[in-house]
């Protein structure tokens, strides 16, 4: 290889920490490669090879597979996992440096739409595609599923055996990166974040050991994987709680935009039940189209039991005029597989979201910054699909991962929930709205347009809210932009048992600094030093 012949003897025995700061930095990144390739000769991926090229292609979107790592490892267990991480970890940096040797990059399905979230280039991708056994214990009480499959995998095993799990809406969704960023699921009313689901993570830390978190072993660990992200090391099994399941009713109904005033009236009475029932759930969706150059609005409603057009969503099936309906009785597997061809492969894709009070006027108005703006902005893109959907966020989805909750007869009234995930919520904030803007579009001539335009909706809408008293600070980890902090939003508390963690069980600072993507808690490395 020119670039190694080119060096001299000493830097050729010189440590990549040296290397970081030469020309040459991109050698360690191929050094590791090297590494790995020596451990696994069959299963790291060189580019110009078939496997390599499968592998960055199945990434969702466009922004992913125009990133082009120095190789790619498929682990196919726990142990090779282990393996991977021990030979990467020997090339971080010591010290407080804020540079990482040897980069890699963690990927389950690859559906994080921002570029680096799930890839890298010059550097290493693990692709845990591989790892994806699905099992049902022999209780039928949970279910141990690989990191690196997808809900349809999951499905398709529970809906043979009538159990179900809180999981993904959409088939191809990961489990992996669902899960450690909360989680969102038709059962979240009845049963929380997806998150809160799980019984057991098995974990690789940065010193390649396997451990369990779990409520008795190592639950501080446990808790922090429930919305940390990515941040601790490479889970390589999820043990999710189970339940019996039989049909559910669901689909889409697809209305006319001049149903906007009827919409967010049922949405914010629906989400505002003093009784809400536990077993409905809604995804409101405002959406346009360049090629049809018209707004539709859908809505995705799931009943969780054997009944057809139940009244809680009657305000919704009753709404007229309907252009289409998708609406019948069926499993999970059919229900979530619906949604995948609205979210095709291979196209620039841009989530970005915000939470908000719950009341129609204030929703109808940011409906009607999207339309101006858009119209304003990128109606015209080629292959733009622009969506504006809205999601109930009731005390009953975040009570279940709560911090605090209500004990009579104890010490102001609340106690330690040992069972807490991290993401911050409160049910005294009452119910609230996760808002999401889903962008799709053909041209990366279009990138800077239609970023900018989202986060100019975004910015109107924020100080409308601010008017209204309808500004609330949680951001959901799964839906944010490359450029928001959603761990900053679960406020300060969280934040810092988030750092424990980190500084317990990645001490060397691992996962911050040789794993760019996702969401940090030490951006850029900084503060790790004081570990």
């Amino acid at each position: 290889m020119a670039e190694l012949e080119e060096l001299t003897d000493d830097y050729k025995k010189a440590s990549c920490d040296l290397l970081l700061k030469t020309k040459y930095f991109n050698i360690c990144q191929i050094t590791c490669c090297r590494a790995l390739q020596v451990a696994f000769p069959r299963n790291v991926y060189y580019p110009q090879t078939a496997a390599y090229s499968e592998s960055v292609k199945s990434y969702w979107s466009q922004q992913e597979q125009n990133l082009r790592p120095n190789c790619i490892l498929s682990p196919q267990n726990t142990e090779d996992v282990s393996k991977a991480i021990k030979i990467l970890s020997r090339y971080n940096t010591a010290g407080n440096s804020t540079t990482a040797a040897c980069q890699f990059a963690i990927r389950g399905a690859g559906h994080s739409p921002w570029a680096g979230s799930a890839n890298i280039d010059n550097g290493v991708t693990i692709d845990m595609r591989a790892i994806k056994a699905v099992k049902v214990n022999s209780s039928g009480k949970m279910v141990s599923i690989g990191a690196g499959a997808r809900w349809s995998d999951v499905y398709r095993v529970l809906d043979t055996v009538g159990l179900g799990a809180a999981g993904g809406r959409i088939a191809d969704v990961g489990v992996g990166g669902l899960i450690t960023g909360g989680g969102m699921s038709y059962f979240a009313p009845k049963y929380g974040f997806v998150c809160d689901q799980v019984e057991n993570f098995q974990v690789v830390l940065a010193s390649g050991e396997v451990i369990n978190a779990n409520a008795v072993d190592n639950p501080d660990l446990w808790s922090a994987l429930k919305g940390g992200s990515n941040n601790f090391g490479v889970v390589t099994r999820f043990d999710l709680r189970t339940f019996p399941q039989g049909k559910i009713w669901g689909g889409t109904i697809y209305n006319t935009i001049d149903t906007v005033p009827a919409q967010v009236e049922a949405f914010t009475n629906f989400n505002n039940a003093t009784n809400y029932d536990t077993n409905a759930a809604i995804i409101n969706t405002y959406g346009y189209s360049s090629r049809i150059g018209a707004w539709s609005v859908a809505n995705l409603l799931v009943y969780t039991e054997h009944m057809t057009n139940p009244p809680v969503l009657r305000p919704f099936t009753d709404i007229k005029p309907q252009i289409a309906s998708t609406m019948r009785l069926s499993n999970l597997s059919d229900i979530t597989s619906e949604q995948v061809k609205n979210a095709p492969y291979g196209l620039r894709q841009l989530f970005i979201t915000r939470t908000y009070g719950n009341d129609p006027q204030f929703l109808q108005s940011v409906f009607e910054i999207a339309n101006e703006t858009l119209t304003a902005r990128f109606a015209k893109a080629p292959g733009l699909i622009y969506a504006l959907a809205f999601q109930p966020l009731p005390s009953s989805i975040t009570v279940h991962g709560a911090r605090t909750a209500s004990t009579p007869g104890s010490k102001n009234n609340t106690n330690i929930n040992t069972a807490a995930n991290a993401l911050g919520l409160s049910p005294s904030s009452g119910p609230q709205v996760l808002a999401l803007q889903t962008i799709q579009w053909a041209r990366s001539a279009d990138d800077t347009a239609i970023n900018s335009a989202a986060r100019e909706i975004w910015k109107r809408a924020d100080a409308l809210a601010e008017q209204m008293g309808m500004r609330r600070p949680w951001l959901y980890l799964n839906y944010a932009a490359q450029d928001q902090d959603p761990i900053a939003s679960y406020g300060a508390d969280s934040v810092e048992r988030l750092k424990a963690a980190s500084r317990k069980f990645d001490p060397q600072g691992l996962f911050q600094r040789n794993v760019p993507g996702g969401f940090k808690l030490f951006p850029g490395g900084g503060g790790i030093g004081e570990m």
